[in-house]
């Protein structure tokens, strides 16, 4: 599907793009923080593995450590309730805030879940509006709607 920028530190992955075009745009997302970064494919090997099964349509689980430091605790318990909803399945803003045990939140939710730095590894292009809509996406609704139907047609013809 394209170019996958990835940042890694010491403590777990930090940040992963959605594909983009080319390899300059993929660094280009990863923000100011992929200023100081340097190229390590070695250290992705068993990502870049997954995503391109994932990608292909595969089911994948995503075991990789992450680091979340540099986001807001609210932030950080929304990306552990969004990484509950398995492959295939989605859940609404109002379920991730219900499981924070704040449910009012569920545009709070929306909220953090656009700054997501983790599409994918951190599913949020299963959470979608109450009333069954796409709700938003920071990678654009064409795209989630696309992650969403691999996700599904994979389910069937596995099933």
């Amino acid at each position: 599907m394209g170019w996958v920028g990835m940042l890694s530190g010491p403590k777990g992955l930090m940040a992963l793009t959605l594909p983009q075009a080319s390899e300059a745009d993929a660094f280009y997302h990863l923000g100011e923080r992929a200023g100081d970064a340097e190229l390590s494919e070695r250290a992705f090997a068993g990502l870049v593995g997954r995503l391109r099964d994932y990608f292909r349509g595969d089911q994948v689980d995503f075991p990789e450590q992450l680091d979340l430091s540099g986001v807001t605790a609210f932030r950080s318990r929304v990306y552990r309730a969004c990484s509950l909803i398995k492959y295939g399945e989605t859940r609404s803003y109002g379920w991730i805030a219900e499981q924070l045990k704040q449910p009012g939140a569920a545009r709070a939710v929306g909220q953090a879940l656009g700054r997501n730095p983790l599409p994918i590894i951190v599913p949020c292009h299963r959470v979608i509006a109450g009333g069954g809509g796409l709700g938003g996406f920071t990678g654009g609704l064409d795209t989630k709607q696309r992650l969403l139907n691999m996700e599904a047609g994979s389910l069937r013809l596995k099933g």
